[in-house]
């Protein structure tokens, strides 16, 4: 594990991330290429033929060629609960092909039902629920009530790879709600456009939290709306829009779809902001996340953010997974994808999402 340090530069380098963390990435100067001292004045004649310089290192990153795949969580830490076991609300999956130079970015459901595999390192004797619960499974520490975040990503990072084939994930990100909040206002808010009215389930117009009903029950008061059109957010209402199911004709698939579009339009904004060159604008950035962003992976966020320069959020292509509910005796139990969508996942993990979507262009959505 890197150093915190490591960690928040990460967040320039994947300011993508979003709902869930890292991976998206576009140019970013490493700041470990110092210049040169000044060489002192000399009176000694020039030498007789020149000396060839050294042949230059070669960046850190250039030897990453892809394709890569990513794991970004959006993650539930519940801080005003003491040791709330995390979940993992927003789970997003990015490919990126072998020339680094596209990328397809999906969403599994939360509440997708699956077998989340025995974890040794706490005990966990496996079972079948929903992949949310993976995270929450993963960071309990045996013995203890605390959570270990590292520890569920991984459980949850190993339970996607049985479901979907995906052998390993190149580097992940675990992003908090509130992380996603301050981000979005480091940025000076995010524009995007909102393709169906949004009404929200946990906030007043005014961005304070609707009380719930006296004795027990659902929110009551005045709520936030998001009407269909082109909007400017803030971070409350970014992370609030992004957040909404209840409501909604196709419930998580639409939340997923929106989550999917949000992380693409602070992309855009990261990119025309400046932030790769401008070296005040990524600090505020890096300083707004503080502790709301972990990086996993064996490689450093300099290498990434150096090997996807070229990643563009035009590049960035959105598909969605259709699927339905799953009941059991009556009851709501998850969901589970279509055939369509199992199909695409395999397609990912043979490297091969391009040509499955050349051929089912409903996929991709805008």
């Amino acid at each position: 594990m890197r150093t915190k340090t490591i960690l928040w530069t990460a967040a320039a380098a994947v300011v993508v991330l979003l709902l869930a963390g890292a991976g998206i990435t576009f140019a970013l100067r490493s700041g470990d290429d110092k210049p040169a001292a000044n060489a002192a004045p000399s009176s000694a004649p020039p030498a007789a033929s020149p000396v060839p310089s050294a042949t230059p290192s070669p960046s850190p990153g250039s030897d990453i060629t892809g394709p890569l795949d990513l794991l970004l969580l959006g993650v539930d830490t519940r801080v005003s609960v003491p040791d709330w076991q995390p979940h993992s609300d927003s789970i997003m999956l990015l490919h990126v092909d072998a020339g680094l130079k596209t990328a397809y970015l999906t969403s599994l459901p939360r509440d997708l039902r699956v077998d989340i595999p025995a974890f040794a390192k706490n005990g966990y004797p496996g079972g079948r629920h929903k992949l949310t619960e993976a995270m929450a499974y993963g960071a309990r520490v045996k013995g203890t009530d605390k959570a270990n975040v590292p520890q569920g990503y991984e459980l949850l990072a190993n339970t996607i790879s049985a479901y979907t084939g995906i052998k390993k994930f190149d580097a992940g990100a675990v992003l908090t709600f509130g992380g996603l909040a301050k981000l979005t206002d480091a940025l000076g808010g995010v524009t995007l456009t909102i393709d169906q009215k949004v009404v929200s389930h946990h906030r007043k117009p005014d961005g304070s939290m609707r009380p719930l009903k006296a004795g027990g029950g659902d929110y009551v008061g005045p709520q936030a709306v998001y009407l269909p059109g082109t909007r400017t957010l803030v971070g409350w209402q970014a992370i609030d829009y992004a957040r909404q199911r209840y409501g909604l004709p196709n419930g998580d698939y639409d939340r997923t779809r929106h989550q999917r579009q949000l992380v693409r339009a602070l992309l855009t904004k990261a990119e025309t902001s400046g932030l790769a060159t401008d070296s005040s604008k990524l600090q505020a950035v890096i300083t707004a996340l503080g502790d709301s962003l972990l990086l996993t992976g064996s490689r450093s966020a300099v290498e990434y953010a150096y090997a996807l320069r070229d990643l563009t959020p035009a590049s960035i292509k959105l598909v969605d997974l259709p699927g339905d509910s799953v009941t059991s005796g009556g009851g709501y139990v998850g969901e589970q994808l279509g055939a369509e969508g199992r199909a695409y996942l395999k397609a990912v993990a043979a490297g091969r999402p391009g040509a499955f979507l050349a051929d089912h262009p409903k996929l991709i959505n805008k």
